[in-house]
């Protein structure tokens, strides 16, 4: 058994929180009015030493946020210092509350001009996303251990280049779409290196959302289960093999082929069913990494399923961790309420309820259950 210290923590993304974003394709997207207005959200921006204060409060010793892309580079080749000495600060406010930061790179949102110019599909984009990341490195690597290229890359895809639900509102063929994915992964890689060689000794990883796929004994579902097993969970992670210190786990939805799914659901229509999470943890016990579950949360407005959930996915997370899987952290989504993409503000992920008339802070009763689940297990390794 590890005696490495285990990490309970919090999870938020920049544009989800922050306000004022105003440069970037998602942004361009409200302005158009296909997606529900943003505006300042939580003002976290602004206040994030008093969010930082009440996850303090909530018993936490980590917190992963994320870095954005179009305040630091808002025209090509163009950094924003002002916007990293932010950022500078906002990593200094958690490591003063003894709260280890978790830097994401980019979640989701793309500068107007990047995603203007091709985006991903740009011939140059690997290029241009590690000269970004070894950008911010360089400014802020002393500053913080751990660092993640990009949040959920199969999910940004999904959306936006093949269901055309999110920017950049396409629907691309097959080919184009598989294009994207490996330049996905090129940029990753190449992210990987320039950031190592700035800082050889951070952690570097990538945030991947994956699905718990399960079947009858229909030999087609099966099939079909296999098939999506193999695509959307493991095909990214095994082609940037070598490139990653750790896997950072996203974990939400359960697809199930032939069978039914009889499990609670959650205000985004997700089944609650805890076994679900244990299976797509123990599938990456053979990439011998280590793994921090870097988000993991339920949306539910009326906080009444949120304390169950907490101690029915926390317990799947223990008993893998009893069956050999090396996992060293726990992140929840989210610790604020926050702009929930297509949703808008019609979905409560937050340990924090956000008033957002006032944006007064309240935290809810269920982040009790969590503050005792960390209490019990305190910084120590779980057994």
């Amino acid at each position: 058994m590890s005696d490495t210290k285990f990490f309970w923590g919090t999870s938020t993304a920049s544009y989800q929180v922050e306000g004022g974003i105003e440069n970037c394709d998602w942004a361009q997207a409200v302005q158009e009015g296909k997606e529900p207005v943003c505006g300042k959200t939580d003002d976290h921006y602004n206040r994030f030493e008093s969010d930082f204060d009440l996850a303090k409060r909530i018993g936490t010793n980590a917190h992963r946020f994320s870095i954005e892309w179009a305040r630091i580079e808002p025209e090509e080749g163009v950094f924003d210092e002002k916007e990293v000495e932010h950022y500078r600060q906002v990593i200094r406010a958690l490591k003063d509350r003894g709260l280890e930061p978790f830097v994401t790179l980019w979640h989701f949102t793309l500068p107007t001009w990047f995603a203007q110019s091709g985006g991903f599909l740009r011939k140059d984009s690997a290029e241009i996303f590690a000269r970004y990341c070894e950008y911010i490195v360089t400014q802020l690597g002393s500053e913080a251990h751990f660092w993640i290229t990009m949040n959920e890359p199969l999910v940004w895809l999904n959306n936006g280049h093949w269901k055309g639900e999110w920017p950049p509102f396409v629907r691309h063929s097959i080919l184009r779409t598989i294009r994207t994915l490996f330049a996905l992964v090129g940029a990753h890689r190449r992210a990987y290196r320039a950031m190592k060689k700035i800082a050889p000794t951070i952690s570097v990883g990538i945030a991947k959302h994956n699905i718990c796929f399960e079947s009858n004994n229909n030999p087609f579902n099966k099939l079909l289960s296999f098939c999506a097993k193999w695509g959307f969970n493991h095909f990214f992670l095994k082609k940037i093999k070598g490139n990653q210190d750790f896997i950072g786990l996203n974990h939400y939805i359960l697809k199930r082929f032939g069978l039914p799914s009889p499990f609670p659901k959650t205000d985004m229509g997700w089944d609650v069913y805890p076994k679900a999470f244990y299976k797509v943890l123990m599938e990456l016990k053979k990439y011998n990494l280590p793994v921090y579950v870097t988000e993991n949360g339920i949306a539910d407005s009326t906080d009444s399923q949120r304390a169950e959930y907490l101690k029915g996915y926390i317990g799947a997370l223990m008993r893998a961790k009893r069956d050999g899987l090396d996992v060293r952290g726990y992140f929840y989504w989210s610790l604020l309420d926050n702009y929930e993409w297509s949703f808008g503000f019609a979905r409560r992920f937050g340990l924090i309820a956000v008033n957002y008339e006032t944006l007064e802070r309240a935290i809810r009763p269920s982040a009790q259950t969590y503050t005792e689940i960390i209490n019990t297990h305190g910084e120590k390794p779980l057994s």
